[in-house]
């Protein structure tokens, strides 16, 4: 595949040969290529023949993981529209300053969701809203079944935007215009895919047709046992605003032909279930909390697992523990990954049967990496460089001048260790490396090591102030076994640490806080703390 074309040009030509290949299912329903084609274009069409949108304006997805956002992302960018994709469950002050911050012209929103788009929409500069209830590219009774019974469920909050349109109309009326081909180029924006980056706000990561293709590439050249043509069926709880799953699934699947089966809320492990018994899943991609909750999961350890060939992980760092458990019960090893945001986001993998846990792997090709160190420490920052960096932030200039250097180098803000092999190790984020009395803790190697606790089921560790060594180590431990005691876990980690690396404060927990796609969130750990401390209750 040519590096150097747009991800229509993918599109179109994935769809033409793979015409009746399945492409997306979801809630039991299948679109083929054919079936999106057809629909994307006429989404496409709409837009250009009835709406003021032009080329280069900005359409917001605020979708989960159903098949009005394949239809809708395709159909945005065949009109030569930028994607901003967007959290369905953003506040209102979190959708208002991404829709305002990019200008968004357009909202494509869920109707569960579309109440706190009501109440901010007159704040931001969208003109064109599309409303979609979840049914909705179901047929005839059943999207009659599926709407209706989610509106007595009262799941789907009362709302007035003015003007609006639901998509089943805006599809039907697409149907009766043609589209015009847009001289979409490479180099232009493709997708704004919002991120806090690795300091500051949430900023709008600029990521190019050549961006998105060139990593499409690199990932079917290092992952090909995972995308055999038109052979694999893959199992796709994380959400498509995510990056991770955007490029998997949206544009790796479908440039191989292949089949992805989206799962609506990954926290819904039933769903998963549900969907490894209706389909022979080949491929799984998820991160170490989902797999982990999956392995808690009484009725997902007694399926089937006889066609599962690959499982992928991304977004956070796998623990050692949760690896081997998972092997033991798929006879499947999971291939952990690196990415970013800026980097659309693939940087490296274990490649098939060449897993080293405890890495991630080794570059993609095209790809260079080099890390900073410091003094004789073999770990520093790590900066990657290749036709998948992005090209800056949305209107940050002085932002883009911190990461990317003039020459391409990003500063990605991880700690790693570049082995002779050339497989990668990230030791930590170096904004959450915690010193005590001048000696670094990684909370990565401690969550790794006190995560490996039979009565454990997940934990998070952070540094928290102390007067005498500076920082200490603060950890917040979910439970298995209801018993576990303060002093049980104590008694664990001196057996495992060196004394300053042995957490001073520990509080046992129902649940840690969580991304959208079930990552640990460290920072709302550490805002809690503080907030405690001032309170004068620190833990333990």
């Amino acid at each position: 595949m040519d590096t150097q074309r747009t991800i229509v040009q993918v599109f179109d030509e994935a769809c033409n040969k793979y015409a009746d290949n399945p492409a997306y299912t979801a809630l039991g329903y299948t679109l083929t290529f054919k079936d999106l084609d057809r629909l994307s274009g006429q989404f496409a069409a709409y837009l250009q023949n009835k709406t003021d949108l032009k080329p280069g304006d900005r359409l917001a997805i605020q979708l989960p993981n159903l098949l009005q956002y394949p239809i809708a992302a395709f159909g945005a960018l065949r009109a030569g529209l930028v994607i901003v994709n967007t959290n369905p469950l953003y506040t209102q002050d979190e959708l208002k300053h991404q829709l305002t911050d990019s200008g968004a012209r357009a909202l494509v929103v869920l109707e569960n969701f579309a109440d706190t788009a009501s109440k901010i929409l007159k704040e931001t500069s969208v003109e064109v809203v599309i409303t979609s209830q979840v049914g909705d590219i179901n047929h005839g009774w059943k999207r009659f079944l599926v709407n209706t019974v989610l509106k007595l469920k009262g799941d789907v909050p009362s709302f007035s935007i003015p003007g609006r349109l639901r998509l089943p109309d805006l599809l039907e009326q697409g149907e009766k215009y043609g589209r015009t081909p847009v001289d979409t180029k490479p180099e232009d924006l493709a997708v704004l895919q919002y991120t806090g980056g690795t300091t500051g706000v949430a900023k709008g990561a600029m990521l190019s047709h050549a961006n998105l293709v060139a990593n499409t590439c690199q990932i079917h050249q290092h992952l090909p046992e995972i995308f055999r043509e038109g052979q694999e069926i893959y199992g796709a709880p994380l959400p498509l605003y995510h990056i991770y799953a955007f490029t998997m699934h949206l544009l790796c699947s479908l440039a191989s032909g292949n089949h992805s089966v989206l799962i609506p809320n990954p926290r819904d492990i039933g769903s998963i279930v549900k969907v490894f018994k209706a389909h022979p899943i080949t491929a799984f991609i998820g991160l170490n909390t989902l797999y982990n909750a999956m392995l808690e999961n009484s009725d997902f350890n007694k399926l089937d697992f006889s066609h599962l060939r690959y499982c992928v992980a991304g977004g956070m760092a796998m623990t050692l523990d949760t690896s081997k458990r998972w092997q033991k019960l798929t006879g499947c090893e999971i291939s952990e990954g690196y990415g970013l945001t800026e980097t659309s986001p693939v940087v490296s993998s274990n490649q098939y049967q060449k897993t080293k846990m405890g890495t991630i792997g080794t570059v993609v090709p095209g790809t260079q990496v080099k890390v900073l160190k410091e003094g004789d420490d073999e770990s520093g920052e790590l900066l990657v460089k290749g036709p998948q960096v992005m090209m800056g932030y949305w209107q940050r200039p002085d932002e883009t001048e911190k990461v990317l250097t003039e020459d391409g180098w990003l500063h990605t803000g991880d700690v790693a260790i570049i082995g002779e092999d050339g497989y990668l190790r990230i030791v930590d984020r170096i904004k959450d490396m915690i010193i005590v009395s001048g000696f670094k803790v990684f909370p990565n190697e401690v969550e790794d090591v006190i995560s490996s606790h039979p009565g454990i089921v997940e934990c998070a560790a952070i540094g928290v102030e102390d007067e005498h060594s500076g920082e200490v180590v603060k950890i917040f431990v979910v439970p298995k076994d209801p018993g576990l005691t303060v002093d049980d876990i104590e008694e664990f980690c001196r057996d495992k640490f060196t004394g300053y690396k042995i957490p001073k404060y520990i509080e046992i927990r129902s649940e840690l806080p969580k991304s959208n796609v079930g990552k640990i969130l460290r920072r709302v750990l550490k805002e809690e703390n503080e907030d405690n401390t001032k309170n004068n209750t620190p833990g333990k």
